[in-house]
């Protein structure tokens, strides 16, 4: 099992020598990747989903254990993207079947269950086994390889490319990626998945220019933000499942959804204006 990936800091954009010369990764750990567009956020991930050896233009090193990949490493990656589709025509359960056969997974009828239930706690739309997969929608396709990912690919590090727009619960499947020991690593502009990630590199001019920790403030932020993701999913269900906001029921939830909308909002302004 791979106990941890280090990058070794190389060149902004400016040939400017990084500010973070050494970043280390474990497995289990999620870590964000911000910054505004143009700052090396892609580039970052690139080198790392290339365990890059000084040759690309950041000069960024990545170890594997402490050495060297020398360029035999890149089944360690997988990566889930917002845009990702399947284009083989075969059903989901053949697919799963014949990559947990590749895998020698044991009992793997189990596993593709398991796999089964994952995609349908993170999708809005049921997935099953008789299921092409072309015809799965976007957000169905990237919660099956969530599952995928977490439970049949050997692969120890996982990046996620902007998952806030995949149209799945991206709370739950980062949480089910690191439960499942692997190191993640999430490109994103969410502030709910920055701070449930605990730590986060900030790019800037192409460089890893800052690296913080959360703060008890943020801890705090991050759990009211998660009450409050919850509150605006049940109401997005009732809407999109086809029911009007009429019966006394649907009112409730909808003002107790707006209301802890509104009271994190004000709570988040309160700790920002003071800090």
């Amino acid at each position: 099992m791979l106990k941890k990936i280090t990058i070794i800091g190389g060149l902004d954009k400016n040939g400017h020598t990084e500010s973070i010369q050494r970043l280390e990764i474990f497995p289990g750990q999620v870590l964000a990747v911000a910054g505004p567009t143009g700052s090396g956020k892609t580039q970052l991930i690139a080198d790392i989903e290339q365990y890059r050896e000084g040759e690309s233009p950041t000069g960024r090193r990545v170890l594997i254990e402490g050495n060297l990949s020398k360029g035999s490493s890149h089944h360690l990656v997988a990566e889930v993207s917002q845009k990702m589709n399947f284009i083989i025509d075969t059903t989901v359960e053949a697919f799963l079947y014949r990559h947990a056969k590749v895998r020698a997974i044991k009992n793997p009828e189990t596993v593709i269950g398991t796999v089964l239930a994952v995609a349908n706690q993170l999708a809005g739309e049921p997935v099953s086994l008789d299921d092409n997969l072309t015809a799965l929608s976007g957000g169905q396709a990237r919660a099956l390889m969530v599952g995928d990912v977490a439970l049949i690919s050997r692969a120890p590090v996982v990046l996620v490319d902007e998952i806030e727009n995949a149209g799945i619960d991206r709370l739950s499947a980062m949480a089910i990626l690191s439960a499942h020991g692997k190191i993640v690593l999430v490109v994103t502009h969410d502030p709910t998945l920055m701070l449930m990630a605990g730590r986060r590199v900030i790019m800037k001019n192409g460089g890893m220019h800052k690296l913080y920790r959360n703060t008890p403030l943020e801890n705090t932020m991050m759990e009211k933000l998660a009450v409050m993701e919850r509150d605006m999913s049940r109401l997005r269900e009732t809407l999109r499942s086809g029911r009007q906001i009429i019966d006394n029921h649907s009112k409730k939830e909808t003002k107790d959804a707006w209301q802890a909308f509104f009271s994190t909002a004000r709570s988040i302004s309160a700790g920002l204006s003071v800090n």
